[in-house]
């Protein structure tokens, strides 16, 4: 099969991602499974996050409008995909963007296009989460975005999605605005998907839409203990009505206590606590009472 022009066929799809410059050859394997779908992406924007860019699109035979941008300093998850989403909305002439981690793959051909279907089907749909396994097709338990699940094949409606594979609307974006450039690493996803979800826009998991992606552990980065439990101390003060806030921080510290092992772990993630106390995560926009309802329904109540 050809490669199909987005022209007058659905809503027009780009591909964001953004790199530390630190995985060279991912990223090329990632842009070369990008240029192999069967629907071309309209744009491609690619930010080097502190770190300077080659020149991706003769190289590597990459299809659309290819730009590349560099940044001086690292701006975190985020920040730099706020940049890539700067650009896109400038532009104008974007409806969907598909945002995928450095050391990703795109193994079938034709994700695109199946992306492009989903938002063509449903003028509400938001954000739409991918399935991420590794190279034997192992999906990892916390990337199953249900409570408790353990089938990845289970598609449907649900409360949050995961960073390393996903599309966003940009109309969307234009109506509840970016990722939380604050918070550098953790909690960004659960941010977006709340204010979607509480601005009557639909999270839907596609199982269907695989991201291949090494496996790992989020603990790897030396930061993790102390930005988890700041962002998760400002997620709650930015978006749940008042009396969830305590319920909530409750329950994950009594899990936190439970699951860490380290000492120094858990001396970093009561470091980050105070500071998501002590310290301003952004303006606080809590959702309705409505939308925790929804979310219950939806199997994940806001406490959880």
């Amino acid at each position: 099969m050809g490669v199909v022009s987005q022209a007058e066929e659905g809503p027009r799809v780009a591909v964001a991602v953004v790199t530390m410059g630190n995985r060279p050859a991912e990223v090329d394997a990632l842009l070369a499974s990008v240029a192999k779908q069967d629907v071309a992406p309209a744009r491609i924007v690619i930010v080097g996050n502190g770190c300077p860019l080659p020149e991706f699109a003769e190289r590597l035979g990459l299809p659309g409008d290819v730009t590349t941008i560099e940044v001086d300093e690292n701006l975190g998850c985020p920040g730099g995909r706020n940049v890539a989403l700067q650009r896109l909305s400038e532009l104008g002439d974007i409806d969907v963007v598909v945002e995928l981690d450095d050391d990703g793959l795109l193994v079938d051909g034709d994700v695109l296009r199946k992306v492009r279907d989903l938002y063509a089907a449903d003028p509400r749909l938001g954000i739409v989460g991918f399935r991420i396994a590794d190279e034997n097709g192992e999906t990892q338990r916390r990337h199953v975005p249900r409570v408790g699940a353990k089938d990845p094949m289970r598609g449907g409606p649900v409360t949050g999605f995961l960073g390393g594979g996903h599309a966003l609307s940009m109309a969307m974006l234009g109506e509840i605005g970016d990722w939380p450039a604050e918070f550098f690493f953790a909690h960004e996803e659960t941010d977006m998907a709340w204010r979607a979800i509480d601005a009557g826009w639909t999270v839907l998991y596609e199982p269907e839409l695989l991201l291949q992606h090494p496996k790992t552990s989020p603990a790897r980065h030396a930061i993790y203990y102390r930005v988890t439990a700041r962002n998760r101390v400002w997620l709650t003060r930015r978006r749940l009505p008042l009396p969830l806030i305590p319920v909530h921080l409750g329950i994950w510290m009594l899990a936190t206590l439970v699951r860490t092992r380290s000492v120094g772990g858990l001396k970093a993630w009561f470091g980050g606590f105070a500071e998501g106390l002590r310290e301003s995560g952004g303006e606080r926009r809590p959702m309705r009472w409505r939308t925790v309802w929804r979310l219950t329904r939806l199997g994940r109540p806001p406490v959880i």
